[in-house]
């Protein structure tokens, strides 16, 4: 099978279970980074305006989001329930994702980008 070249072609080649929550998932990233590329990186899929501004991918027991490790930091109170690293953020496939969470996490990230210019990869 030929890697995939962009976001769509991507989610359609992750394991099945987790093909709707990473539509899902994009459309949160689309409201918060209004106009943002997309591309894949490292062959996951990358929001940027000049940067980065998170990627995410899917997996057979969750998906992942990588914000800046900065912004995990400033949401660790409210992520408890996730498995988290420095930059990860994990979320089950047999739980609804926490889209007003992930929304305000991405907007916090892109506002981060803006106004601080804090650059991420």
């Amino acid at each position: 099978m030929e890697k995939p070249k962009t976001i769509p072609e991507y989610i359609l080649s992750a394991p099945e279970a987790a093909q709707s929550k990473l539509w899902e998932l994009l459309e949160i990233l689309r409201r918060a980074a209004p106009g943002a590329e997309e591309s894949l990186k490292w062959g996951q899929p990358a929001l940027s305006y000049n940067w980065i501004l998170f990627q995410f991918a899917g997996f057979k027991q969750h998906v992942g989001l990588y914000p800046h490790p900065n912004v995990v930091k400033a949401f660790q109170d409210r992520l408890t329930d996730y498995k988290t690293s420095s930059s990860t953020i994990q979320f089950p496939l047999d739980r609804t994702l926490p889209s007003d969470l992930i929304y305000e996490i991405s907007v916090y990230r892109v506002r981060e980008s803006k106004e601080k210019g804090i650059k991420w990869m």
